[in-house]
């Protein structure tokens, strides 16, 4: 779906469905917040009525998104260049001034030579873009660091990772982790980081006090989408050439089990309790659920393409959006059967859940 095609389904929801959306019926649902890819939009889809209240617009080809742990902002990241030197654009509703103290001297690019990426902060809120910082280069996937303070990007073609200071907006390091770094993760409490290295197999682990590669575990396949379990002693680890799901040990290091996903598995979550793990399968259109404590697995068709995968908090509901339509299923945790389809104005991408202040 091209842009031009897209504009107008944005217009019609900012017009109709988003000005009647207030606050506090956000804040007492279950929320999805979906980028939506070259749709340069992010949809946030009310859990409870299986719908889309509002979006966050003024982005550019959106894919990474990561909370802050209050859940305040939602931090997003552009897959697009951002050529240096090029002034970025004022968000609706934000003032000269404050454009200015954001990004210091008009808010143009401080790198010179190659290209530097975006993250948008968005207020969750009001659903507006209320920062935009420069790292170095495209992002893919996003994560907020457990106390807050920092936002970790992938730069699949910069062979690492950056850190931003979320509180003076400024990269505060950048490291090389290995080809195409994909997907991070960080335990809970805080912690380790982990980041995926598609391009050679490998699972770096970062230490976020002084921003270094502690060690490189050799996992291989192309890993790509991860989940920590609770206690942080297992990885779970999409290998999109291998068809399959790694058990990785963290204590070791090394790969403890296999469960066969399918052709070109994306995402992957557990279950609220920590004892099912779902993953998806492109290429099979199939959404799989393993069962940790034996290793049975039941799988259900799905499809078109199913992609991205998120395990509601409160009651494990599985959403899942689609490669191939702009759309997004809610599923039964147990039967693996469709409750509703929500329809998007793009393509999904790496989902963000905040539960319900009410619950």
């Amino acid at each position: 779906m091209t842009n031009s095609l897209q504009r107008p389904w944005l217009a019609c929801l900012v017009a109709g469905v988003v000005l009647g959306a207030s606050t506090a019926a956000m804040a007492t649902s279950d929320r999805a917040f979906v980028p939506m890819g070259t749709a340069d939009a992010v949809g946030i889809i009310d859990l409870d009525r299986h719908q889309v209240i509002s979006t966050v617009t003024d982005t550019i080809n959106t894919h990474g998104s990561a909370l802050t742990p209050d859940g305040e902002q939602l931090i997003l990241g552009s897959l697009s260049p951002h050529e240096p030197g090029s002034k970025i654009a004022r968000p609706e509703g934000v003032t000269e001034d404050e454009h200015a103290a954001h990004h210091g001297d008009g808010g143009t690019a401080s790198q010179e030579g190659a290209s530097t990426g975006l993250l948008y902060v968005a207020d969750t809120a009001t659903s507006r873009i209320i920062r935009t910082l420069e790292v170095p280069g495209p992002v893919h996937h996003v994560l907020v660091t457990q106390d807050g303070q920092h936002v970790v990007s992938t730069h699949p073609t910069g062979g690492g990772i950056s850190v931003v200071s979320l509180e003076s907006g400024q990269v505060i390091a950048s490291l090389a982790t290995g080809p195409n770094p994909n997907y991070l993760v960080q335990h809970a409490e805080g912690g380790s980081i982990l980041v995926s290295n598609a391009g050679n197999g490998t699972i770096s682990e970062v230490d976020p006090q002084h921003w270094f590669v502690r060690r490189n575990m050799r996992v291989g396949g192309s890993p790509e989408h991860m989940v920590l379990s609770e206690d942080g002693e297992r990885l779970y680890v999409n290998d999109d050439s291998g068809g399959r799901t790694l058990a990785v040990d963290l204590a070791t290091g090394s790969v403890a089990e296999e469960y066969e996903i399918g052709a070109a598995p994306h995402g992957i979550d557990l279950s609220p309790d920590g004892q099912r793990l779902y993953a998806t399968s492109q290429g099979d259109n199939r959404l799989v659920r393993i069962s940790l404590e034996d290793g049975t697995g039941h799988s259900a068709e799905l499809s078109p393409a199913p992609y991205h995968l998120a395990v509601a908090p409160t009651d494990g509901r599985v959403l899942v959006t689609s490669r191939a339509e702009p759309l997004l299923w809610i599923v039964d945790p147990d039967s693996l059967e469709v409750l509703q389809t929500v329809e998007l104005g793009g393509i999904g991408h790496q989902i963000s859940l905040q539960a319900s202040r009410s619950r």
